[in-house]
């Protein structure tokens, strides 16, 4: 009997998102003293292990894996892992655990994220009622022109978003942020008409850097204790300094962002890393 209660669509019951894949970021350091305490044929065999399980193509590669090493203290490598099934990724991490060498392993930082098409990205029809308030006429040459690009990046836009292809270039930073909820300064406070003109302002600063840098914003809310995740590619390092500078003067960033720890790096091959660590190395 149902009482009258409406009846309920069944959920179904998955660990893939509707849209969007999972993503980690995991940091990792050598224990120098337990690897001193291998023998020279142990560490080989730990490097082809974790060369296997570093693979992109390898058979058990989750969709998207990049290596780099860390500049700094706070780690001597990082992963970028992106799947649609989170325990894909975590197997990759797992895998280095029990390799040879993962009792030479120490975990230092890790973020656990989900893709996604923020609130602020405009649909087709809210960009035409934006070109609208700007200035262009409904109907006229110059909207239906604009209207029209925008119909045919967006697709393409969303899918990067979503599942994004890793650029071939060689900087890279990672940093979790928040919005502010603090008395005067409450992000969560604001109507969205107004939060969608701060996040436009910030996105406009963005642009500028087409080219140089590519950004990707993974949902953090729920799985983290920050609520999103924003990593950084570059063409060349000095980029992500001046991308950061420039972007920390809008108001969205300024008076709302809290910031986490950076952790730059640099993109290499599973070899080149272990090379670059001095691990099995003369």
């Amino acid at each position: 009997m149902s009482h009258g209660r409406p009846a309920v669509a069944e959920i179904p019951v998955s660990l893939t998102p509707s849209e969007g894949w999972h993503c980690s970021h995991l940091y990792y350091a050598f224990d120098r003293a337990a690897v001193a305490r291998m023998s020279a044929e142990e560490i080989a065999q730990g490097r082809a292990d974790m060369i296997a399980a570093l693979d992109p193509e390898g058979p058990q590669a989750p969709e998207r894996l990049q290596t780099s090493i860390v500049s700094g203290h706070k780690a001597d490598f990082a992963l970028m892992l992106m799947d649609p099934d989170p325990l894909k990724l975590d197997a990759v991490h797992q895998s280095l655990l029990s390799s040879r060498l993962g009792a030479a392993l120490t975990t230092t930082w890790s973020f656990t994220s989900i893709t996604e098409i923020s609130e602020y990205v405009p649909t087709v029809e809210q960009y035409a009622e934006k070109l609208q308030t700007e200035g262009d006429e409904k109907g006229s040459p110059a909207f239906e022109a604009k209207l029209n690009a925008y119909a045919t990046r967006l697709p393409m836009m969303n899918r990067q978003r979503l599942t994004p292809d890793f650029p071939d270039w060689p900087a890279t930073c990672f940093y979790p942020m928040n919005k502010r909820r603090d008395p005067g300064a409450n992000w969560y406070m604001l109507p969205f008409e107004r939060r969608n003109e701060l996040m436009a302002e910030h996105a406009l600063s963005g642009r500028q850097f087409a080219g140089k840098v590519m950004q990707l914003i993974t949902v953090g809310l729920g799985l983290e204790d920050w609520e999103w995740g924003v990593t950084l590619w570059a063409k060349n390092p000095e980029f992500l300094t001046e991308i950061v500078y420039k972007m920390r003067f809008d108001q969205a960033s300024a008076e709302f962002a809290q910031f986490g720890p950076f952790l730059a790096s640099y993109v290499a091959a599973p070899s080149a890393m272990l090379d670059h660590c001095r691990i099995g190395v003369e």
